[in-house]
């Protein structure tokens, strides 16, 4: 395999290169097949560098030309391959360094450095990508200015866009225009950022805090540009919101966004430039849901936000690459926050963190969120480096209080503005805010595992004394056998009989900052005094670390909990904990031949939450939607049995239909009642269409004809996607006799709206039915699916493998087959897509024998291929380790 020659790339071994490149400048001659690249280098060494050979990257490049101040360079005088430039010889002091290469947009299907997308040149830089332009530093590190010159064919491409302000256009007499853009602000080269095309634009303007008038335009494809008011407006909001929170204005004179269908990620930041996956800025009700409009309004703010923490200030090396982006989502969950509901979104980030980052934490291929080392950089980009990145800042602000906080992100600002920083220079700047020791929190930064914080608790009626032990344990993970204990804060409160927090009149056995308890050692034990009675301890309110709990609070304390506690976070922990139970233990029933039992007390509890007209309709969805049942596998965690896992999830849920049956019909039918107001895709909205989805979802579970003929009547009237594609996807999985009408019916009026698509194929890939591998191999073949577009691949196959754990997980090994056999052939094309596919197997060693044993043999079938791309080759090595 490829990757066995691949170069291990450690932290340890970082230094700074020995030249700088303090200016760039670009000329572009755009044509489908024969793109040319003039790029000019403005090279000085730097102190302590004398000779040295220049050797700069590159990917796949041919060299036209290579010169030095102007003179051509003979063969003796430079080494050039595909994938590296060495001049052997540089001049002792500064030099401009020409070169030219001719790229081929249209074959590039990697979808990295320029290609085509849709008839648009457009280039994706990030991390990698830019040596598949022109030979460089391509590293994060290496900051500098740069001027771009891009000419095209104006009948192809009328629009040219590039970083920073435009300085000049204009018409050329071969029926070529050109246009020049100019970036004040030194960045490095993935950053960089050029689209060229036929595009329509939504245009606006925003007026900064101090009153500098910038021009903001969304650019899609032709006719689109009414699907782009709600990006536009999520973005004026962002811009707004980072002034007012962090004090960040925006620093050019426009600020452009671009819609492509062709895209590996979901966007990307560059310097004034944010290229887009179209899925995140093209919305209306017609073909957007709900969670589409939230995803727009995160992914854009997301984007934005990183013009200071990832643009103004960039990481020093990809080990550092939490430190823009853990920070950024950090930023971008406090902006929804701001904008919906605080408590909802708390919620909903915990269960994305659990059900994809708890995975990778506990399986081949944890890493730290800032690894120690990599053999390729694309495979970086996880779960663990965003949403476990955002955590750890979450965490650092509880520690040291929200005012210390604000004092250390304006100094982090305001210290290394305009440089390329590392974690430690970021922590630096809290801790000299807040005047606290921080290097023992930096083990959250360099160990890999998910903490298990095991509490034990005792009464002592006497002298009105409640205990509590907490004891941290980190998991082994590859390459770390031994762990140090984390600093853990502890959100808390203790609930009294009335539903109040008691206030105890002393604390000892850990620092108490407030309503947090620090945990610095392996276990502590914490007397809490002066109580009047027993309380039932409420912790790690808000999701106050990402460790998991081992906590034995009773079923009734659960219920307590659940109906009682003030923090809505632990209100929906102690349901979810309660329905996790009874699932562990019913698919343990299954699998001893038992039929599956479960106590009432909790349902009847949730169905009194339902009743309550205090509570968010958003919050109530997410009361009574059962976990999933991947998260029940997770939970399980050994010798995982799909069917029997579903077989017990199912039983649960016809459970709470049956025992609710008459208060979820009450919702739905509410619901049914407003259908007929505008749609308007606020939280209000998108809550009350949720509660009443899932509603409809666990009613359906029952299999009545007449909730069938409800669902069957809500997809035929349903006035925005949301509620279509809920009810859709309900006759789809169900196996309904109406399913095959109704997606021919919406694929009839939908089908040429690709990302509309992407849904419908979605539906039928997660279908849990014996004969949805069958109908996945046909999609494959439909005229509407392509293997070369990212989003068709995620929304069938990655639907398939992530989404239907009993058909991806078929006992006869079919489903694994199917997604290593796609991962095989995809790895030619789009070795980054293919990685990503394989992740879908990071826990196959937690199946039953015979599973895992057909997972093994589905990943070695991958492995015995002559040449694998390094993205799939570090996966897969990893995987099997």
């Amino acid at each position: 395999m490829s990757q066995e020659t691949s170069p291990i790339i450690r932290l340890a071994d970082y230094k700074p290169t020995p030249y700088a490149i303090d200016k760039v400048d670009l000329d572009f001659d755009l044509t489908p097949e024969a793109t040319l690249v003039a790029a000019t280098l403005a090279i000085s060494p730097r102190a302590g560098t004398f000779g040295e050979p220049l050797v700069l990257n590159g990917d796949e490049l041919t060299l036209v030309r290579v010169a030095i101040d102007g003179r051509d360079l003979s063969e003796d005088e430079y080494e050039a391959s595909p994938s590296q430039l060495t001049i052997k010889v540089p001049p002792n002091g500064a030099f401009r360094l020409e070169m030219t290469t001719r790229l081929d947009p249209a074959a590039n299907t990697k979808l990295m450095g320029l290609y085509r997308s849709s008839g648009t040149w457009c280039t994706q830089c990030e991390a990698e990508g830019f040596r598949r332009i022109t030979y460089y530093y391509d590293r994060p590190d290496v900051l500098s200015v740069f001027t771009v010159k891009i000419t095209a064919p104006k009948t192809e491409a009328p629009i040219l866009l590039s970083n920073g302000n435009p300085v000049s256009s204009g018409d050329l007499d071969d029926g070529k225009h050109f246009a020049v853009w100019h970036d004040p602000w030194p960045k490095p080269s993935y950053l960089f950022a050029l689209v060229a095309g036929d595009l329509d634009a939504l245009e606006d303007d925003f007026t900064t805090m101090n009153g500098r008038k910038v021009k903001l335009a969304v650019y899609v494809e032709k006719g689109n540009a009414p699907k782009a008011a709600y990006a536009m407006d999520s973005l004026k909001r962002s811009m707004k919101w980072d002034e007012d929170v962090f004090g960040r204005e925006y620093d050019l004179d426009v600020f452009n966004v671009v819609a492509v269908s062709d895209f590996n990620m979901g966007a990307m930041e560059n310097k004034g430039l944010n290229v887009f996956n179209d899925k995140y800025v093209l919305a209306d009700p017609e073909i957007a849901t709900d969670a589409d409009y939230a995803g727009i309004e995160a992914v854009i703010a997301h984007e934005y936000f990183h013009n200071w923490t990832g643009d103004r200030i960039t990481c020093r090396d990809w080990f550092q690459l939490c430190l823009k982006e853990g920070l950024t989502v950090f930023r971008d969950q406090e902006f929804s926050s701001d904008m919906r509901s605080r408590a909802v979104k708390r919620i909903s980030d915990a269960r994305l963190l659990r059900s994809q980052q708890f995975p990778e934490d506990g399986g081949p291929l944890a890493h730290p969120v800032r690894p120690e080392q990599y053999k390729e950089i694309n495979n970086f980009y996880t779960a663990t480096v965003y949403e476990k990145g955002a955590e750890v800042i979450r965490m650092l602000k509880t520690l040291i209080g929200g005012d210390a906080f604000a004092r250390g992100m304006d100094l982090y600002f305001s210290r290394h503005d305009g440089e390329a920083a590392t974690i430690e220079q970021f922590i630096a700047c809290f801790a000299e805010a807040s005047g606290r020791d921080l290097e023992p929190f930096m083990v959250w930064y360099r160990e890999a595992g998910t903490p298990i914080v095991t509490v034990e608790e005792s009464w002592d009626e006497a002298s009105h004394r409640f205990t509590l032990t907490l004891t941290q344990e980190t998991p082994a993970t590859p390459g770390q056998q031994t762990k140090k204990p984390r600093v853990i804060p502890v959100r808390f409160g203790l609930v009294g009989p009335d539903g109040g927090d008691m206030q105890p009149s002393g604390i000892a056995g850990a620092e108490v900052n407030g309503d947090t308890l620090i945990l610095t050692q392996p276990s502590h034990t914490v007397t809490f005094e002066g109580l009047a009675s027993r309380p039932v301890p409420s912790l790690f309110r808000g999701f106050s670390a990402p460790v998991k709990v081992r906590q034995s609070l009773s079923s009734a304390d659960l219920i307590f909990l659940l109906a009682n506690d003030t923090d809505s976070f632990n209100r929906w922990q102690a349901g979810t904990t309660l329905a996790m139970t009874a699932l562990v233990k019913a698919t343990q029933q299954v699998r001893a031949g038992q039929a599956p039992s479960f106590e009432l007390a909790p349902i009847d509890a949730l169905g009194s939450l339902l009743d309550d007209t205090a509570l968010d309709a958003a919050f109530k969805a997410l009361l009574i939607a059962v976990p999933s049942e991947n998260d029940v596998a997770r939970e399980v965690a050994e010798n995982v049995d799909p069917d029997a896992v579903a077989t017990a999830h199912q039983a649960y849920r016809r459970t709470i239909a049956d025992r609710l049956g008459a208060r979820l019909k009450a919702i739905v039918e509410a619901d049914g009642a407003a259908a007929g107001q505008p749609y308007v895709p606020d939280a209000a909205g998108a809550g009350r269409r949720s509660l009443a989805n899932t509603a409809l979802d666990l009613l359906s579970i029952t299999g009545s004809q007449e909730i069938m003929a409800l669902v069957r009547r809500r997809f035929e009237t349903a006035t925005n996607m949301t509620d279509r594609m809920a009810a859709l996807t309900i006759l789809v999985h169900r196996g309904d006799a109406g399913a095959e009408a109704a997606l021919a019916s919406f694929f009839e009026r939908f089908g040429n709206v690709p990302l509309v698509v992407d849904k419908w194929l979605s539906a039928q890939a997660s279908a849990p039915l014996a004969n949805t591998l069958d109908k996945v191999l046909a999609l494959t073949q439909h005229p509407a699916f392509s293997f070369g577009n990212p989003n068709r691949v995620r929304a069938l196959v990655g639907a398939f493998a992530t989404s239907n754990p009993t058909q991806f997980g078929r006992a006869d090994g079919k489903g694994f087959g199917f997604v290593s056999n796609i991962i095989s052939r995809l790895d030619a094309t789009n070795p980054q897509l293919a990685a990503r596919l394989l992740v879908t197997f990071r826990s196959w060693r937690s199946y039953e024998p015979k599973r895992r044993a057909q997972a093994e043999t589905a990943l070695r079938s991958i492995q015995i291929k002559e040449q694998l791309s390094r993205d799939v080759a570090d996966i897969l090595e990893r995987t099997l380790a």
